[in-house]
C-alpha cells in the first residue's frame, strides 16, 4: 500500500517536471527563438523569477524525494522488481538535478547579471542553456519510463 502510493506520487511528480522540461524544449525556447535579444531577456529572466514557487517546488523536489521513498518501500513490499526501477529512477533524478544546479542555474544568473547588454547576455546564455534542458528533459523523461516500469513490476 505504502510502495503503491509512494511510487504513484513519484510517477506524478517526475511527469510534471518531464512535461515542463519538454515543453520548454518543443515550444518555449523555439517560440522566444524568434524575438529580440532585449524581449528574450527579460522574458526568459522573468520566467526564471516566476517558476520559483510551491506547485514547481513540489515537482522539483518532491519526484525525487518520493522517488527515493519509493525503492525501500518496493523492498518493504517484497517487490525487487520495482525497487530497482525506482532505484534508477532516482539516480536520473539526480543526475537532472545536478544539471539544473551546475549547469542550468548558473547560466540563469549570468543572464540576470548580464541583462543591461541583452546582445552577449543571450548569446552565452542561450545555446547552452537549450542543450542542459534538454538533458534534463531526457533524464526525468527517463525516471517516468523507469517509475512506470516498477509500478507496473508490481
Amino acid at each position: 500500500m505504502v510502495h503503491g502510493f509512494l511510487a504513484l506520487a513519484a510517477l506524478v511528480a517526475s511527469a510534471w517536471l518531464a512535461g515542463l522540461y519538454f515543453a520548454f524544449s518543443c515550444s518555449v525556447l523555439p517560440g522566444l527563438r524568434r524575438v529580440a535579444d532585449g524581449t528574450f531577456v527579460e522574458a526568459v529572466s522573468s520566467i526564471n523569477a516566476s517558476i520559483r514557487n510551491p506547485l514547481f517546488a513540489l515537482a522539483f523536489f518532491g519526484a525525487p524525494v518520493l522517488t527515493a521513498g519509493a525503492a525501500p518501500a518496493a523492498l518493504a513490499a517484497e517487490r525487487p522488481g520495482a525497487a530497482v526501477a525506482h532505484a534508477a529512477a532516482f539516480v536520473l533524478h539526480a543526475g537532472a538535478l545536478v544539471v539544473t544546479v551546475a549547469r542550468n542555474l548558473p547560466l540563469n544568473d549570468a543572464l540576470d547579471a548580464a541583462a543591461t547588454d541583452p546582445v552577449p547576455a543571450r548569446a552565452g546564455f542561450e545555446g547552452p542553456w537549450r542543450r542542459w534542458n534538454a538533458v534534463r528533459a531526457v533524464l526525468t523523461t527517463a525516471a517516468v519510463a523507469c517509475l512506470g516500469a516498477g509500478l507496473a513490476a508490481g
